[in-house]
């Protein structure tokens, strides 16, 4: 069996480490705000992955760590580096594997459709600049680096412009608003499968220094609203788009510049994940149950 060190204990993280302790390994979760778990073969540490001696101490004798730690979302230019710079370094001081959670925002607006995983980064926002800043940072270390891409989440306590905007009005039987072109078909991807693919990366022996997209699942943003009202046996009297301005007057300003995911169809393609990893969609109606799951 391996030691693993699983860094940022959301949603993703702490199912990442449940299935690596699950297999039987010996797992650390650390953050700075870990706290307590009742997870076979797991062990909480809290600290700050900022702190690149600090993180070193935990990571001595680590087979890989995985980079699963976030940052507050308008705060990704200025704290995502630190993060990532102090987990390479950790990586780097043990001689650990480093398997980073990544997005799709780094291809940026003008990529070809569908997403593939080879496809060069040129991120056209902030946000998707500084995603590709970190791959970049991890795809430099002396360590072999993969990077695992996702869509928009789904999932039990995931944090995403569905759950955001759109989930609060749909639990009330409120009209219910989105962003973007509501029925172009997006890709939603789910937590679990997500950490089912960061788990299976790690007995990756192909070549690293790549990424992988998490396999997803397909629906537009209507159908998403009107699957998880049926799901709750809401009726919903009306699904419209937020315009530009009202997304600003909300205090939404961090949707702006990466509005452009849903103004037309979000395609991606994982086939190289489910051939080499494995790893496939699960139904988008386990997602939307266990994105509900405090709410059925």
């Amino acid at each position: 069996m391996s030691f693993y060190v699983v860094v940022g204990a959301g949603p993703v993280g702490r199912e990442t480490a449940r299935l690596l302790g699950e297999e039987g390994h010996d797992v650390v979760l650390t953050s700075r705000g870990v706290g307590s778990n009742a997870l076979p073969n797991v062990r909480t540490i809290q600290a700050d992955a900022t702190h690149a001696s600090e993180l070193s101490r935990i990571c001595r004798g680590a087979d890989a760590i995985f980079m699963c730690a976030m940052a507050a979302y308008d705060r990704w230019p200025i704290d995502f580096f630190p993060i990532i710079d102090g987990t390479v370094r950790a990586a780097e001081a043990v001689g650990a594997k480093l398997i980073v959670l990544g997005n799709l925002y780094g291809y940026g607006e003008n990529a070809d459709s569908p997403l593939r995983s080879d496809l060069p980064l040129d991120p056209t926002s902030r946000k998707g600049t500084a995603r590709t800043i970190m791959w970049q940072r991890a795809v430099r270390a002396d360590v072999p680096a993969i990077e695992i891409r996702s869509s928009d989440y789904l999932g039990h306590g995931a944090i995403s412009y569905f759950s955001l905007i759109a989930l609060p009005f749909i639990i009330e039987g409120k009209p219910t608003a989105f962003i973007g072109d509501l029925d172009a078909t997006h890709a939603w991807t789910f937590t679990k499968d997500v950490a089912r693919t960061l788990v299976a990366a790690a007995r990756y022996n192909g070549e690293w220094g790549r990424a992988f997209h998490v396999p997803s699942q397909y629906a537009s943003p209507r159908e998403l609203i009107q699957k998880t009202a049926a799901v709750l046996g809401r009726e919903l009297s009306g699904t419209r788009s937020y315009s530009a301005p009202e997304i600003e007057s909300l205090g939404m300003h961090e949707a702006i510049e990466m509005r452009y995911l849903f103004e037309r169809p979000l395609l991606v393609d994982a086939s190289d994940t489910e051939a080499l990893l494995g790893v496939k969609a699960s139904s988008l109606e386990e997602m939307i149950a266990d994105t509900l799951r405090d709410h059925l």
